[in-house]
């Protein structure tokens, strides 16, 4: 009797102890599901107190358990040692209108967890906040103020993206300082294999792995999954790249360092940025996430009436190409203040002079375009680059040549803006020094747009184009050129982050590997395939389409660079490379040759109240459909790779019993990139909902649809 007690008191314990120990497991481990629970994600404590999570997608392992937590210069660090001492679950829904856009209204609904992190040792404690939505998962770290966390420097973030497999990725190389590499597809078991062919000459670059990766990183998997890492709401922190452990597929963040080393100061209470994984089984979802934008703060400006979607021209390509200059003289030494230019001998090929640029007006003017850009307008541009010339420019002061009241005055008479250039040559010091005199030149000579720019290496000297002190000034900019009425347009500055939905003046970026590319050697043929599902997940690019003259010898006899695509793909871009600032990028004189074709980018709207993806896989092929802003028009862009294919669409996006004209700029079928870019065909026809098309795509080529309503 005594023995059979005894059993049965002992599986009382057994079962008190297993259920004890089932409570604190539950305790340490949160399951958060998106709104339609096709996504789940778990945050829990291993032994030792390291946070980590995971994230599965019906199912499918999209990211194993991985660890969290950041690596600190001094004292210990907050990586390990934790408790989890509150959690919150919570709902958020709302549904906002961006000011400009791809689509008229947004929805931002998650689920969300915080968890407060307690490290006993330290009696410090962050938050570890995850929003789950039906398209992805963004997390990021908080510290709240307390006694024993204010200042901190960062070493190393630590935060990991355990893959499940090895991955198809469309991928970039990890650089401190440029983003204009053409993109590697391959295994990211290849990527140490290839770095190196992947690491091409740039103005500025600073590579730091063999095994580095830039974000956004595409992948597919090998079950179906697109997987998409990027981050979100950048703000006073050093942008995130990605170190992969190609043994075991794990991707962990790489801060990218200031002069010194250091990977971040911070004082709280703070917040990092986001880490953003968008994920889905359809390639079209991965283009028409807004999960990024959701995660930043809505627009801190109360009138946005002055900013404005923009379609424009300008002094720009015939210098890309060589066939002019933006120098006034052939000088190899200037000094701003001390060189008197109206002594010097013109060099006969300045493009940026009052005739030329009236010019440019007209053009403009006669077709219906918002504005022109004049680059190489300023003093200095003889010994801009590869100097490390701290005074470089002053953003007032023009060439003889150029008349800024009289551009001003001619400009207006026609109804047309005028977009400023500011290159800073990374001088970064010297633009802040100018900042608000520049600004104040512009408004006074009616400018409300400029296109800065950050080529070559930084000064203050030691720092790069993405570490925080930079980030900081971009922003600083952007705040600083919004007190004007400013838009910008920033190239060669750090990638975007969805900052547009806070800052909406930030209408434009470069950050990527643009059409200038053509006339230096050229782009991949896929190139364009490829960016919606990386660049462009932060936000818009200028990628300054429409070239007709795809050979570079025909402007400059020097350069046999071409443009890797057809004509009627030029077209395409306006639709597939999404922008409010859409620019008509060649010649006039050429556009006069081609006025057939010149139409669509007289037509095509640059804002727009819906999207569509109507076919897409990275690499192969993307095909949009958008409705203009406000109108019932529609406009159709297909970019195709280097294999010709056929594409096969409905117009089931159109409303339903009403009847449209579309005009169809398609390739011929001799079209050939490399051999007859320009052979295009122009048809229209009647369409209606029921309406489905097939249509070739010439090696990389597309085709264009203006769809207008009868």
């Amino acid at each position: 009797m005594n023995k059979n007690l005894n059993k049965s008191l002992n599986l009382l314990k057994f079962l008190a102890l297993a259920c004890c120990c089932l409570f604190a497991e539950t305790a340490l481990a949160q399951e958060l599901k998106s709104p339609d629970a096709n996504l789940t994600a778990n945050f829990s404590l291993t032994a030792g107190g390291v946070p980590t999570y995971s994230l599965k997608y019906k199912g499918k392992e999209v990211i194993k358990t991985s660890k969290l937590g950041l690596e600190l210069k001094e004292g210990k660090s907050l990586t390990d040692g934790f408790s989890i001492t509150d959690s919150k679950i919570s709902t958020f829904n709302e549904t906002w209108k961006p000011v400009w856009g791809e689509v008229k209204e947004i929805v931002n609904h998650y689920n969300e967890l915080a968890v407060t992190l307690t490290q006993k040792e330290t009696n410090r404690f962050i938050i570890v906040r995850l929003r789950l939505f039906n398209d992805g998962l963004g997390f990021r770290y908080e510290f709240p103020e307390q006694k024993n966390l204010d200042y901190f420097v960062i070493k190393e973030e630590k935060t990991q993206f355990a893959l499940a497999g090895d991955h198809k990725a469309f991928w970039l190389p990890g650089d401190y300082d440029t983003q204009e590499y053409s993109t590697v597809t391959s295994n990211l078991s290849e990527v140490r294999g290839k770095m190196k062919d992947a690491v091409t000459p740039n103005a500025s670059q600073t590579t730091f792995s063999p095994t580095g990766l830039q974000t956004p990183l595409m992948m597919k998997s090998k079950d179906g999954l697109y997987i998409n890492i990027h981050e979100a709401a950048l703000i006073n922190y050093s942008l995130m790249s990605l170190n992969l452990d190609d043994k075991n597929m794990i991707l962990e963040s790489w801060l990218t360092p200031d002069a010194i080393g250091d990977k971040g100061y911070l004082q709280a209470p703070c917040l990092s940025p986001w880490r953003t994984i968008i994920v889905s089984d359809k390639a079209g979802d991965i283009l028409t996430s807004k999960l990024t934008y959701n995660l930043n703060e809505p627009t801190k400006f109360k009138d946005v009436s002055w900013i404005k979607p923009t379609k424009y021209v300008g002094v720009w390509w015939e210098m890309i190409t060589g066939k002019s200059t933006w120098a006034y003289n052939d000088l190899t030494s200037v000094q701003l203040g001390v060189t008197d230019y109206s002594k010097t001998k013109p060099n006969g090929k300045h493009a940026a002079n009052t005739a030329h640029v009236k010019e440019y007006i007209d053009f403009a003017a006669k077709n219906g375009l918002d504005a022109v850009l004049v680059e190489g307008w300023n003093e200095g541009w003889e010994d801009w680059f590869g100097k490390t010339k701290d005074y470089v420019f002053d953003f007032v002061t023009p060439y003889p040549d150029f008349d800024v009241k009289e551009i001003h005055r001619y400009a207006a008479s026609k109804g047309i803006k005028m977009i400023m250039h500011h290159e800073t040559s990374s001088s970064v010091r010297n633009y802040e020094r100018h900042l608000d005199t520049a600004y104040k030149f512009m408004k006074e000579n009616g400018y409300d747009a400029v296109k800065s720019g950050y080529v070559g290496n930084m000064i203050p000297r030691g720092e790069h184009h993405y570490g925080q002190w930079l980030n900081n000034h971009y922003l600083y900019s952007i705040e600083k050129a919004a007190e004007y009425k400013i838009m910008v347009n920033a190239h060669e500055a750090v990638r975007p982050t969805g900052l547009a939905r806070t800052y909406p003046n930030l209408i434009g970026n470069e950050s990527a590997r643009g059409t200038e590319y053509e006339a230096f050697g050229g782009n991949n043929a896929d190139h364009t395939t490829i960016l919606p599902f990386t660049r462009l997940i932060g936000g818009p690019m200028d990628y300054t389409p429409g070239i007709f003259e795809t050979k570079v010898s025909v402007y400059n006899p020097e350069n046999n660079s071409f443009v890797h695509s057809t004509l009627a793909r030029q077209l395409a871009l306006y639709v597939t490379m999404y922008s409010p600032l859409q620019m008509a990028a060649d010649l006039p004189e050429t556009y006069n040759k081609y006025m057939d074709a010149f139409q669509f980018i007289k037509d095509v709207a640059v804002d727009w109240d819906d999207t569509k993806v109507l076919e897409a896989e990275p690499g192969d092929y993307i095909t949009f459909a958008r409705k203009a802003k406000g109108k019932n028009n529609w406009f159709v862009g297909r970019t195709n790779d280097e294999i010709a294919r056929t594409s096969k669409i409905n117009f089931s996006f159109l409303d339903p019993g009403k009847k449209y004209i579309a005009t169809i700029y398609a390739d011929a079928k001799d079209a050939h990139y490399e051999t007859n870019p320009k052979a295009y065909t122009i048809r229209k026809m009647e369409v209606t909902n029921k309406t489905k098309l097939t249509q070739y795509c010439a090696p990389g080529g597309g085709y264009a649809i203006s769809i207008m309503a009868k």
